[in-house]
């Protein structure tokens, strides 16, 4: 079977609620998740279709959401994100809180109206730089490199610049050195201030390097951290009804142990029923984050959605490789985010559906074929190879926005063929004929 792309919709994210200038107020719109089509693989129903449905719009899931660390995906305006297919779009609370400050997205009404997009956003607690400034392992999360583990551990001999203790952490301004203090309390007010429309609970991202020992503590604070995470929204929740409401989902950790996994998605879920029967609110739903084993991916995933209502949405943090998204897919998980295409499309990548693809190699120089006849974007179908060749050779900025505007449709067009692939019963062919062109192997067993 040959990959047919099918056309994107090109029109904007769900019209925003509260667009006007001033102050919006507090109703009853909520975070909501409804199951469309379940896949069943052997047995396996993990899987589904859906629709998300925030204060700010709807994403058809499952969807992959690309990364605005500092409000902004990089290389592309708003209006070229929704030309790219893309449904929501997840910002970094801890980066925005040191530029410009949560207070300042907050007195433009939020995330979303600040950098102009008016669908869904996400916001990140904090609990990434617990690791990549902790560790020193910056943006990577499979970090086995065959190395016994260790907790002091840095990557590269880099310094830490976040310090857990069971309160919160400190971290060291990569900016300019100051110290800053987050608890799972400050992670909550930081996030309302920012105002997406999903948020995650304040967690310690561990890594494959951690010891066990280190992990069972690392669980059990961030347990502790979710329940002071639900008390502080609730808190605030009620006292600023001047904003839509938002939704806390809590952060399953675990490393690659089960019944770490397991008892960690089990407690989180025991507390927001909890809160839930104390008349507050709960989780809207879940984040799967922490060290992964990619060739145990789709696995740890399974354990973590198996206790899980079957309600909530999950949103895997941090993935963009295909085979990963498939294995997850296939094991219950609804969104994902990743800098990746973005990162790749700045070092002059690719992703196509022969796999990645460096535009700047010589062979392209002459190369007078669009980048990818068959892209429903535009751009992909209009400049030519050597064009965008010549841009990344003349450091000009356009190369940027073109390629990341390609990659981001790119994944975005794969989870639409996924969607259409489940609900019509024909997921096992589109995957198998996806990843051996994509990979020019046999994909491996997830």
């Amino acid at each position: 079977m040959v990959l047919a792309h099918s056309a994107l919709p090109l029109q904007s994210p769900g019209q925003p609620r509260g667009w006007q200038d001033g102050p919006v107020a507090n109703d009853s719109t909520d975070t909501s998740f409804r199951v469309d089509n379940r896949l069943d693989l052997e047995g396996n129903q993990r899987g589904r279709t859906g629709i998300l449905t925030t204060p700010h719009g709807t994403i058809a899931t499952p969807a992959f959401t690309p990364v605005g660390t500092n409000a902004t995906v990089k290389a592309m305006t708003p209006e070229q994100l929704t030309e790219t297919g893309s449904q929501a779009v997840l910002a970094n609370a801890y980066h925005l809180y040191l530029q410009p400050g949560a207070e300042i997205l907050d007195a433009a009404g939020g995330l979303g109206k600040f950098m102009n997009w008016p669908g869904p956003t996400f916001t990140d607690s904090g609990g990434f730089q617990v690791m990549s400034l902790g560790a020193g392992f910056k943006k990577v999360i499979d970090m086995t490199g065959g190395q016994t583990p260790d907790d002091k551990a840095t990557a590269g001999g880099k310094d830490r610049l976040a310090k857990v203790d069971e309160d919160g952490v400190t971290f060291k301004s990569h900016r300019d050195g100051s110290k800053h203090r987050f608890t799972a309390e400050i992670s909550m007010q930081i996030q309302h201030q920012l105002g997406a429309d999903i948020m995650f609970a304040f967690d310690e991202l561990t890594t494959l390097m951690n010891t066990r020992d280190y992990q069972v503590r690392s669980v059990e604070r961030t347990h502790r951290w979710a329940d002071r995470c639900l008390s502080e929204h609730q808190r605030l929740t009620d006292e600023r009804t001047h904003r839509p409401l938002q939704s806390l989902w809590g952060v399953i950790q675990g490393a690659q142990y089960e019944d770490l996994r397991r008892q960690a998605t089990r407690g989180l879920v025991s507390l927001s029923e909890q809160a839930q029967s104390e008349g507050r609110r709960g989780f809207g739903g879940y984040g799967i984050g922490g060290a992964l084993e990619k060739d145990n991916l789709g696995t740890i995933v399974g354990w973590c959605v198996d206790e899980l209502p079957e309600s909530a949405p999950r949103h895997l943090l941090g993935i963009s490789e295909p085979d990963d998204i498939f294995a997850a897919v296939e094991n219950g998980a609804d969104t994902f985010d990743c800098v990746a295409p973005t990162r790749l499309a700045r070092h002059g990548y690719l992703l196509t559906r022969d796999g990645k693809v460096r535009i700047n190699n010589a062979r392209f120089k002459t190369d007078q074929s669009v980048i990818d006849a068959k892209s429903p974007l535009p751009s992909s179908r209009s400049y030519s190879r050597a064009y965008l060749h010549h841009l990344f050779k003349a450091d000009e900025h356009l190369a940027n926005t073109i390629a990341s505007m390609h990659n981001v449709c790119f994944l975005n067009q794969m989870m639409s063929d996924i969607r259409t692939a489940i609900d019509s019963g024909s997921y096992v062919d589109f995957k198998s004929d996806f990843l051996a062109r994509y990979y020019g192997t046999t994909p491996r067993n997830t």
